[in-house]
């Protein structure tokens, strides 16, 4: 597990290193990032104090999904922080996390070759104003204190509900996202991949980890991806 104390994103400087081989299992952590994102080339405020970090997985051939790894990271943080004292956590399709409807942590996942990373993103001691959007930090919320104690735990937890996914299979980690999630019938808004947007109940997520929303009319629309909001 590697720690610097200021880098431009977690998620690119552990893809250069993927492609230059670097073993499943290899953690990076920044004090703050210059240049760090979320989904859609979103910049993600990084001041010091709250958790940046970024994980390398191999695909191997026998995995499931390989983005269904984006709910493994979802429940992996859900997780973590409730052991460490927030249970009001929620999450949001695929893999948002929420406390008190306001969003406290993000997850990107990038892609090359078999090297998948995933960065983690979590507001531990403030939160950035983002303009249209609620945000949260959890901030007086933890028994733990720094970044550093955050991150040990989480990269445990990750460990263990990638081991979950990969032995186990899907269904065990898409149970516990559910146990996690928002109530079903909480109204969400998709802006789908095509540019559409749709509005409907969440009902549950579907086998392969696709968010399903129940329309006006009855009928269960399947979202595969897109960007999903409370209403």
């Amino acid at each position: 597990m590697l720690t610097v104390a200021e880098t431009g994103s977690t998620n690119a400087d552990l893809l250069a290193l993927a492609a230059q081989g670097e073993e499943e299992g290899t953690w990076l952590r920044a004090e703050r990032q210059t240049a760090g994102r979320g989904r859609q080339g979103r910049p993600w405020s990084s001041p010091t104090g709250n958790l940046y970090a970024s994980a390398l997985v191999r695909a191997r051939p026998d995995d499931p999904s390989p983005a269904s790894l984006a709910l493994v990271c979802a429940v992996a943080l859900a997780e973590t922080i409730s052991v460490l004292g927030c249970p009001a956590v929620t999450i949001k399709w695929p893999n948002d996390l929420l406390l008190d409807g306001a969003k406290l942590a993000g997850i990107l996942l990038e892609r090359n070759g078999d090297a998948i990373v995933a960065g983690f993103g979590v507001n531990l001691a403030s939160h950035p104003s983002i303009e249209g959007r609620q945000t949260a930090s959890l901030a007086g919320r933890l028994w733990i204190h720094s970044a550093a104690e955050l991150y040990d735990h989480l990269t445990a937890e990750f460990a263990r509900w990638l081991g979950i996914w990969r032995t186990q299979g899907l269904a065990p980690v898409i149970a516990r996202w559910e146990a996690q999630a928002h109530a079903p019938g909480t109204l969400l808004h998709a802006n789908l991949a095509d540019g559409s947007t749709i509005v409907g109940a969440y009902d549950g997520l579907a086998p392969d980890g696709a968010l399903r929303l129940r329309l006006a009319d009855g009928r269960v629309h399947v979202v595969h991806a897109g960007d999903v909001f409370l209403v």
